[in-house]
Parts: structure tokens; sequence; C-alpha cells
């Protein structure tokens, strides 16, 4: 059987390398799911992504399937169940920033017309494609991730500053940035 070359990040974890092979990079369009990864690049601040996709589906629950209307109305008790729900980060924080982003959404798709509209709009509805050959090539944050959280901030947008963005850009395909080694590569 011949080994599969993919990003040496992503490890032996089977909920990782699935991840890996089957969502990260990939261009992604839908509104739902372009807000669920943001919530969860924000949620993933300082900890492991690994840890965030272990709890992807307490998130899903918790946050009415990233429904924007629906989390844009959450309230005091709310905020009080999610502190207290053990399927996601218990970090206050976190919480009221998902909540405030799904009202800045809103907002926003009501000028853009869509979250997808704004964001591919950075480059040009075409994804970048990186050549980087082992991971110290990749960089935590680009121009480009500096300009997006400037313009995030500036429609609302709280946990998402140019890292956490470059985060985001490489998990919904705005970027390849899968190592030209890997077998990803290619496909995105």
């Amino acid at each position: 059987m011949t080994e599969i070359s993919r990003c040496p990040w992503c490890g032996s974890d089977p909920l990782y390398m699935s991840y890996h092979d089957n969502e990260w990079g990939v261009p992604l369009h839908d509104e739902r799911r372009l807000f669920e990864m943001l919530i969860l690049e924000g949620a993933q601040a300082g900890l492991s992504w690994l840890t965030i996709l272990r709890k992807r589906e307490g998130y899903r629950k918790a946050f009415c399937g990233f429904d924007p209307q629906v989390v844009a109305d959450f309230g005091d008790g709310d905020v009080a169940r999610l502190l207290a729900d053990p399927g996601i980060v218990r970090n206050r924080l976190k919480i009221a920033s998902a909540i405030s982003n799904a009202r800045a959404l809103l907002e926003l798709q009501a000028r853009y017309g869509s979250l997808d509209v704004f964001l591919w709009g950075f480059v040009d509805g075409k994804a970048i494609r990186n050549s980087w050959e082992k991971m110290s090539d990749i960089p935590a944050e680009t121009p480009l991730s500096v300009t997006l959280s400037k313009e995030l901030k500036r429609h609302g947008f709280r946990f998402v500053g140019s890292t956490i963005c470059y985060a985001y850009m490489q998990s919904i395909g705005m970027v390849n940035d899968h190592l030209t080694g890997c077998f990803c590569y290619d496909r995105c």
C-alpha cells in the first residue's frame, strides 16, 4: 500500500486527516458554512484546531446550525446556557463575539448581499495558490489577512485578528496552502 503524502500539521488523528483531506483549502461559498468557520476559527484562538474539530458538533448544536438569524437573537439566557455547555469552549468573550458576529454578519449581508461576495471580493473570486514546500514557509499572516481583519473589524466583527483571518482564509480555500508535496495541493 502506498502512503499518501499529506501536510504534516494534520498528524495521524483520523478527524484531523479527514478535515485536511476534505475541507481545508477547498473553496467554500455556502453562507452558513462560511459563518461556521468564522466562529470556529475565532473559538480556536489560543487552542489547537483539533480541540475545535472535536467540539464542532457541539458548536453546531449550541449555535443552532450556525443560523445567523437565530444566533443574532441570542440573549442573556442563551449566554448562560452556552457558558454551561461542555460541548463548546466556554469562554465568555468568545461566546459574546459569536453572537455579535452574527449581528455584524446580518448587517454585512444587507450591505454586500452575502458574506461570500464580501470575502471572495478580496481575491477577485479566485483562490490564491501558494507553492510552499515546507511548513516553515507558510506565514501566520499576510498583508491580505491584515486588510481582511481591518475590514471585518470595521464592520463590527470580533475575534478576527490577522492571524485568525489567515487561518480562516486557508480553511475556506481563499488560499491554497497545502504543501506542494501534499496530495491535496493540485486538487484545491
